[in-house]
């Protein structure tokens, strides 16, 4: 029987966050290795659902970002997630932005974070990555560098494509993260057509060289205009990419006015991103059409969150902040409602 979150969350809160979150991924790495799983893992639900070229037990996976060089795989996977997806990685390592770096904010649920994609680099993550049993798919999450210009970024994407690409079940493209100077310049038109060209030409090379078609998908803001969602989503098709995952943390402060740490920098997860995410899957599949894979992700804390996020077009949710506060049962009680959802007929997409 798994140990009671609410008794172990009032310790980890008085905790520094980013201590916390080192704490938390240390000690269930150390009680998987041991053979203590049980002591935080729950029994995967069985909801399986097959999408570009991919088949996962179930519609819940965990979130880039919550374990950025890959070293706690195998320990979140028996969370019961149906996949997990690890990074950001970079090409060099990095330190990421000074601390203090992450912020709580209990009354609206959610975090604030300026980490600036901290990582030990490509040979550490791909290392960490080759010692996983791969019991579930497994997305790695790759971005730029701080110190490379926005205009070299594709270099930086082409290193961690090609570095990723033998070793990831899907890759995804994090250009949305609002914590590295000018990524977010990248989803304009311009800058946006001249990466996924890009990318999509070296795929192109890593698949005749490899016999392997990795998919790729690219993950986008939530502070977006419906014309740059259209937009986005006529360059997803028309440079082959394989799905979309939407969204990333936000810049707006609207739904935390006055509460403490609201006017730090940096990206805000959590219950305020909810409806801005779930905005944002809508425009899409109505974009994009019905068979498009959509991953949703952005202020799940509920079951009902996630199965707000199916009924607006996605077809799988991931979780991050969610986790933080409601703990692993989180992931089965998502999972049990998507199965539901999905059983009754009521996750057939919006039509086109």
């Amino acid at each position: 029987m798994p140990l009671s979150y609410s008794l172990i969350r009032p310790i980890l809160f008085r905790l520094n966050p980013e201590w916390a979150h080192h704490l938390t991924l240390s000690g269930i790495r150390l009680a998987h290795s041991a053979g203590l799983s049980i002591l935080y893992a729950h029994a995967p639900i069985s909801d399986p659902v097959e999408l570009f070229g991919l088949r996962f037990a179930n519609r819940v996976g965990l979130a880039a970002g919550l374990d950025k060089n890959g070293e706690a795989i195998d320990a979140l996977a028996a969370m019961g997630f149906g996949f997990i997806e690890v990074g950001t990685v970079t090409p060099r390592a990095q330190p990421g932005n000074p601390a203090p770096r992450m912020f709580r904010l209990p009354q609206a649920q959610a975090l604030i974070n300026r980490m600036g994609f901290n990582n030990e680099g490509l040979d550490v993550f791909l290392r960490n990555v080759r010692r996983s049993h791969r019991t579930v798919p497994i997305g790695l999450n790759i971005g730029k560098n701080a110190s490379t210009p926005v205009e070299q970024a594709l270099d930086d994407y082409r290193l961690g494509l090609q570095g990723v690409y033998t070793h990831a079940d899907y890759v995804s493209i994090n250009i949305s993260s609002p914590n590295t100077r000018n990524l977010r310049q990248l989803q304009s038109d311009t800058a946006l057509q001249a990466l996924l060209k890009g990318l999509s030409e070296a795929r192109e090379q890593l698949r005749q060289q490899h016999g392997r078609n990795v998919p790729m998908l690219l993950k986008i803001a939530p502070d977006l205009e419906e014309s740059d969602i259209d937009m986005i989503a006529d360059q997803l098709q028309a440079h082959g990419l394989d799905g979309v995952i939407a969204t990333n943390t936000t810049v707006s402060r609207d739904a935390v006015i006055g509460l403490d740490h609201a006017d730090e920098a940096g990206g805000l997860s959590g219950a305020p991103v909810r409806a801005a995410s779930t905005r944002v899957i809508s425009r899409l599949r109505l974009r994009l059409g019905r068979s498009f894979p959509i991953i949703g992700v952005g202020g799940i804390l509920s079951g009902e969150d996630a199965v707000e996020k199916l009924r607006a077009g996605a077809d799988l949710v991931q979780l991050y902040t969610g986790l933080i506060y409601r703990g692993p049962g989180l992931v089965r009680e998502c999972a049990m409602a998507l199965a539901r959802e999905a059983s009754q007929g009521r996750a057939s997409r919006p039509a086109d």
